[in-house]
């Protein structure tokens, strides 16, 4: 059997490899995952609408038809995506509801195989739900494996045998071990393990059904890398229909597409002129320049673009983690700027000085964030670690007047016209637009000051330049038309 072993991926094969945290509910079958999408609006702040709960038929659903839009393009553009176990929360009435339930089933089922003569109603129904679980794992070629289950688990002569007293189910759950194991994911093997290891009945049926929960989600995840590419040409026809459907229904369904785009212009040509360059943009440079500013978009009060409010969250998630990593390299620079040369070589050092500064800004975007008390945080504990580090390795001490110089340069990153932070800010702009300028064939050179936060920036890039790349196959036609006019009108201006 292992001959006709799904061919399903590895977890290090795929994104986030976590853990899955799975219920052991016998009701495996009604596993669902929610993803939340912006809802398509006009006001001004991203919002989400409710959960949605998907099941894995419904991500097979959409490959066939591309029958929900919203999921569709979740799986195209975030390749991140996986399906998950959805879990009541910890002491919430579901979960204990749940819990009692499941105890009581588990205590019912000792009960009736306790008995003498033994009492098979509850376990035939696992081995029903079992059996229906195990087909939902085959491939279309698997018409042996079919067929041996079909036959082993036959419930008929499962129930004939439990009346005469003849049922095996020792041997029944065996055979489910066994094509289990032949059926999972590779890593899943070392499960199945513990599985065998497992000599009581109640318990081994008990841990069988979580172990069946994680290849499900197996199945379902392999599915969704699977029709990803299936789905991306279907995803840009099917939307940029759909989006014609509601322009020829609102006269004024892109004003607010118009006014990002010619916003743009504007700010690329003052760009140009300040620079001494001479000429008007080309429709391209205005375009990717735009996609720029939606990631120093202020979501409060400005409207955003109509093609973008399904990723507007994405984009305002990605602006966070820039300001964010904006300050991370700000003060990093500052405090290899202000130890010098010493400091400059020493191995690890850097990355536990970014780990501590990410740390405590990992809640500046939460209301309760007060800038100031952090940064004042932030310089105390950049002078602990580098009076620690240049004593240990034998350099002059870290002198107060130096301290108190460097806890001052951090504190003033909050300033509004902090020339640091500015200019830092300014070249991972300039790194992202090479990165849109390069059609994302190969990473841009790196400015300086930014090598400590390559990693991270690079992850944003590809996230931000997939968006980008995907949003302009969608919208291209309703863009051109929109770019073209702007730029007649910037050259008749010019003339």
């Amino acid at each position: 059997d292992s001959s006709e072993r799904s061919n399903m991926p590895k977890d290090s094969d795929k994104p986030g490899g976590g853990e899955d945290r799975t219920d052991s509910s016998e009701q495996s079958h009604s596993k669902r995952v929610w993803r939340g999408t912006p809802s398509p609006h006009r006001g001004n702040t991203p919002q989400s609408s409710p959960p949605r709960f998907v099941s894995a038929e419904e991500l097979m659903e959409t490959a066939k038809g591309v029958t929900n839009m919203a999921l569709a393009h979740e799986i195209v553009v975030n390749t991140d995506f996986q399906v998950k176990p959805s879990e009541p929360a910890e002491g919430s009435l579901e979960k204990r509801v749940k819990d009692i339930m499941h105890k009581a089933f588990w205590d019912v089922l000792e009960a009736q195989l306790s008995e003498n003569p033994p009492s098979y109603n509850h376990a035939i129904k696992l081995l029903a739900e079992i059996k229906e679980t195990l087909l939902s794992f085959l491939l279309p070629g698997h018409g042996r494996l079919r067929g041996r289950i079909e036959e082993v688990l036959d419930l008929s002569l499962i129930q004939q045998q439990a009346e005469n007293g003849a049922l095996d189910i020792s041997k029944l759950v065996e055979f489910v071990i066994g094509m289990m194991g032949s059926l999972c994911a590779p890593s899943r093997d070392e499960d199945i393990r513990k599985l065998r290891e497992i000599t009581d009945l109640v318990p081994l049926l008990k841990a069988i059904f979580p172990v069946m929960d994680k290849m499900k989600l197996d199945m379902a995840n392999f599915a969704v890398s699977s029709i990803r590419p299936h789905l991306l040409q279907q995803s840009v026809e099917y939307e940029r229909k759909k989006f014609q459907e509601f322009v020829e229904k609102q006269p004024n369904a892109l004003d607010f597409t118009e006014k990002w785009l010619q916003d743009s212009a504007k700010s690329v040509l003052h760009e140009d002129q300040a620079g001494g360059a001479g000429g008007l943009p080309t429709p391209l440079a205005v375009h990717n320049h735009a996609y720029l500013c939606l990631l120093k978009w202020n979501h409060a009060s400005d409207p955003f673009p109509e093609t973008l409010l399904m990723d507007q969250v994405r984009f305002q998630e990605m602006q966070q983690d820039l300001e964010q990593l904006v300050l991370v390299a700000s003060v990093l620079l500052i405090v290899y700027n202000t130890t010098g040369e010493a400091i400059s070589g020493l191995p690890g050092l850097m990355d536990r000085l970014k780990r501590t500064i990410g740390v405590l800004l990992t809640e500046m975007h939460m209301p309760s964030f007060i800038a100031d008390e952090a940064l004042a945080t932030i310089g105390e504990r950049m002078c602990v670690e580098l009076s620690g580090c240049l004593s240990e390795h034998g350099f002059s001490p870290f002198s107060t007047n130096r301290q108190s110089i460097l806890k001052g340069q951090i504190s003033a990153v909050t300033l509004p016209d902090n020339a640091i932070r500015r200019l830092i800010g300014s070249r991972i702009q300039t790194y992202l637009l090479a990165f849109l300028e390069s059609s994302h064939r190969s990473a841009p050179t790196l400015p300086g000051g930014l090598a400590p936060v390559s990693k991270e920036l690079e992850e944003i890039a590809m996230k931000f330049g997939r968006l980008v790349h995907f949003n302009k196959l969608v919208y291209s036609p309703f863009y051109q038309k929109i770019l073209q006019e702007i730029v007649q009108e910037g050259e008749s201006n010019d003339t």
